[in-house]
């Protein structure tokens, strides 16, 4: 399969996906679009869960992450773990180093903590734009986005038309799990993971822009704490209006 569906055909496969588990969507992924589809690994929790599960459907798979050049040393250490556990090589992309000299020249190394619009340039250039680089390989991407993570996802679909990135099919096989879900799995599994989760880190990104968060926090409340929920996203899963 390498056309691209219509919205029509992603709501139908949303509305089919929605009855069926996580490893049977990752399955008739690699069917229809083999290395066309490529699952983006945060290295995060559920992006394991899917790492494991994708590398049963086939050790063919594409799997890709995002190094911004800011994440800590623990989520580093999680690419050595899959490739000790899985001999799997996760491919790894880079933001294109003239931008990211440019933006640093231009408003500093932690441009991010002064304005949203600031920290969303900073995404911009070391995650949105790398992900567009692999985005523009494939016809299908997969991503560990879950419903109860966020204010902003509380509608998220298992299938859906990703306008941002050229109409591209979007999976999100995880979307109706819950974090217990998640965790059972991994534990059940082996799994590997980030260390990170263990001092109550639930949602990693950059270094700088994540902490840990307190008890009866929301599980977003540790990335960009100082911005309002609804501003939480980098920009990676952002629907075009």
């Amino acid at each position: 399969m390498t056309a691209k569906l219509s919205q029509t055909d992603a709501a139908a496969l949303a509305e089919k996906f929605e009855k069926e588990g996580a490893e049977t969507i990752l399955k008739w992924t690699f069917e229809n679009y083999g290395k066309r589809a490529a699952l983006a690994c945060s290295l995060g929790a559920e992006d394991m869960v899917l790492t494991h599960m994708f590398l049963k459907v086939n050790p063919q798979v594409r799997i890709f992450c995002l190094d911004t050049g800011r994440l800590n040393p623990e989520t580093y250490d999680v690419l050595e773990k899959v490739r000790e556990k899985y001999g799997y090589t996760i491919e790894v992309m880079f933001p294109a180093t003239a931008e990211v000299e440019t933006m640093v020249k231009e408003h500093g190394m932690n441009l991010f903590y002064r304005s949203i619009e600031m920290r969303k340039l900073c995404c911009k250039v070391r995650k949105v734009n790398p992900l567009r680089r692999v985005l523009s390989t494939v016809d299908c991407w997969i991503t560990g986005l879950r419903r109860e993570q966020a204010v902003t996802r509380l509608s998220l679909g298992k299938a859906e038309i990703d306008d941002g990135n050229g109409g591209i099919l979007k999976l999100n096989p995880l979307a109706d799990w819950t974090e217990k879900m998640v965790w059972d799995y991994i534990r059940a599994n082996d799994v590997p993971y980030n260390a990170l989760h263990d001092g109550n880190y639930p949602s990693i990104g950059c270094a700088p822009c994540t902490r840990a968060i307190k008890e009866g926090e929301d599980v977003r409340a540790g990335r960009w704490w100082w911005e309002a929920p609804e501003y939480k996203e980098c920009g990676l899963h952002i629907k075009s209006s």
